[in-house]
């Protein structure tokens, strides 16, 4: 059984679910749209038995956590301020960061902001905050097609009206149709069915990309990184590991991401989609675990 805790951070309550020694070397892993701490739940076990004290909190917004009402609770800076607090709050002077979708949206913004906070960085497709609006501004059609989404959550109501009918199959399409067949059995279907079904999660779900859009990338996201930080590049040791099937997502995003680091790598999965940590468990799982411990990415056959 997990250890799941409530933990005050940042004026809202984080449900947070711990797993391995507590003596271990911290690792917090960051879910993104539309999952929760549960979206993990292939590396939870695997990196407490290797020794690691697994941290996985689900986010403002969604399932058992807080969900403020107002989209600008949602600014990136507020979202990566919740966690560098929940290291705080745990005792953690510095950690290992994992993050996935918005998950590694927050990560790259703790890496910018907190450096500090981190000691090694994997992000799993998605790019750098501000590379995204970058591709938009400068016509690269192909990822503002992918983006569309993006554009029907800034309308009030409607997105979370129609997630919410028949039973969320919406969502639950968005996990069974652009993943690898398999990645999503119906049973975990159901446990993310009721995580949505928590009273505001829709909205507070949604609010993430509503706050991408009307903030500044120093508060929120959108805009260009050096107008928010003049020159600034990430320090952290980063590993980016991208599903190539990505529907959302153009595999050259990886590469532009790493270009604003001072030492990353990409191990490419040609194989598997934008739910890399789903469809290709075993391997993600190996790499956070050798980047962590050696600061190298394992020798395995994506």
């Amino acid at each position: 059984m997990y250890d799941m805790r409530y933990i005050r951070v940042n004026d809202v309550m984080l449900h947070v679910v711990l797993a391995g020694p507590e003596d271990g070397e911290p690792i917090f892993l960051l879910h993104g749209f539309p999952e929760f701490w549960y979206g993990w739940r292939q590396q939870i076990d695997y990196l407490a038995e290797k020794g690691y004290r697994v941290v996985v909190p689900d986010q403002r917004g969604y399932n058992l956590s807080d969900k403020p009402k107002h989209v600008k609770d949602y600014h990136i800076t507020t979202l990566a301020t919740d966690i560098d607090q929940l290291a705080e709050e745990l005792g953690y002077e510095q950690i290992n960061l994992v993050g996935h979708d918005w998950g590694a949206a927050v990560a790259w913004w703790m890496a910018t902001i907190f450096p500090e906070r981190l000691k090694k960085l994997i992000i799993l497709n998605v790019p750098y905050p501000t590379i995204l609006s970058d591709q938009w501004k400068n016509g690269n059609w192909e990822q503002i097609f992918k983006s569309w989404y993006i554009l029907f959550f800034q309308m009030p109501f409607i997105p979370e009206a129609v997630a919410g009918l028949m039973d969320y199959e919406g969502p639950a399409n968005i996990l069974r149709n652009t993943s690898r067949k398999g990645s999503f059995s119906e049973e975990d279907i159901a446990r993310y069915k009721r995580a949505w079904a928590q009273p505001g999660a829709l909205t507070g779900m949604v609010n993430w990309y509503r706050a991408m859009i009307r903030g500044s990338v120093g508060q929120g996201s959108g805009s260009s990184s050096s107008q928010a930080h003049p020159g600034k590049r990430i320090s952290v040791p980063t590993l980016i590991l991208w599903g190539e099937k990505d529907v959302a997502l153009t595999k050259d995003l990886a590469q532009l991401s790493a270009d604003v680091c001072e030492n990353a790598q990409i191990i490419y999965f040609p194989k598997a989609t934008h739910w890399v940590q789903h469809d290709e468990a075993e391997a993600v799982n190996a790499q956070i675990e050798s980047f962590v411990s050696t600061g190298q990415p394992a020798t395995v056959e994506a």
